[in-house]
């Protein structure tokens, strides 16, 4: 099962990865887990200064940015 964290505090282009995110993961027929990583001090332990950010596994595959669900499956896969 994927691990997929999406970071931010809950901005509009969060939700927005969130939801792209959860697409991209359905589109590709994983199991996954989806968490919403609010918690500013979390989100800086994973060394990201700016939000959105996509963490695959536990490794930020994405920041700053919203990538195209075609973008996102890749980094997904």
């Amino acid at each position: 099962m994927k691990k997929l964290q999406v970071l931010g505090t809950g901005c509009p282009k969060c939700k927005q990865l969130a939801m792209l995110t959860e697409e991209a993961a359905k589109e590709l027929g994983i199991e996954y887990e989806l968490i919403k990583v609010t918690d500013i001090n979390e989100i800086i332990d994973f060394g990201v200064m700016s939000t959105p950010a996509l963490v695959v596994d536990d490794v930020v595959k994405v920041a700053g940015k919203v990538p195209p669900v075609g973008e996102l499956k890749k980094l997904i896969a």
